[in-house]
């Protein structure tokens, strides 16, 4: 993993865990690096995170594809909405101060929503595709 995307990890995870709004809806050390086989739920999981190459010629940086991970055993997806609403009015086009780095763009491009069949727990995947460059 990159400094670069550490960074990135790092900012994203104090920007959802310092909202009272968000830990309203899924409640205090709700934000983990892996779901646990007995998670307390709703939780958010960071998921997957492709890190590229993005420089130019003139100028040094890094694309990431980071997937969050929302998970809850609510009986419908009313609880999951609205925490997908609050985590994308936190993170979608957020200035966030990275540390060694500068944040260029931070998108939500799509959430994808589901149950799981094995578990019965529904599950949506938020893409984000952020782009960093070296301070």
């Amino acid at each position: 993993m990159s400094s670069a995307e550490n960074a990135l990890l790092s900012a994203i995870h104090a920007r959802l865990a310092n909202d009272a709004a968000l830990t309203a809806l899924i409640g205090p050390d709700a934000i983990f690096d892996r779901l646990l086989s007995r998670p307390q739920l709703p939780a958010i999981v960071f998921g997957e995170c492709e890190t590229r190459d993005y420089s130019t010629a003139t100028e040094a940086g890094s694309e990431h594809f980071l997937t969050l991970e929302i998970w809850s055993e609510a009986h419908g997806r009313k609880t999951l909405q609205a925490i997908e609403a609050r985590v994308k009015a936190l993170l979608h086009d957020a200035a966030l101060s990275l540390s060694g780095f500068a944040l260029v763009s931070l998108l939500h491009s799509k959430t994808t929503g589901r149950r799981v069949a094995r578990t019965g727990y529904f599950l949506a995947e938020m893409r984000f595709r952020a782009v960093t460059e070296p301070v």
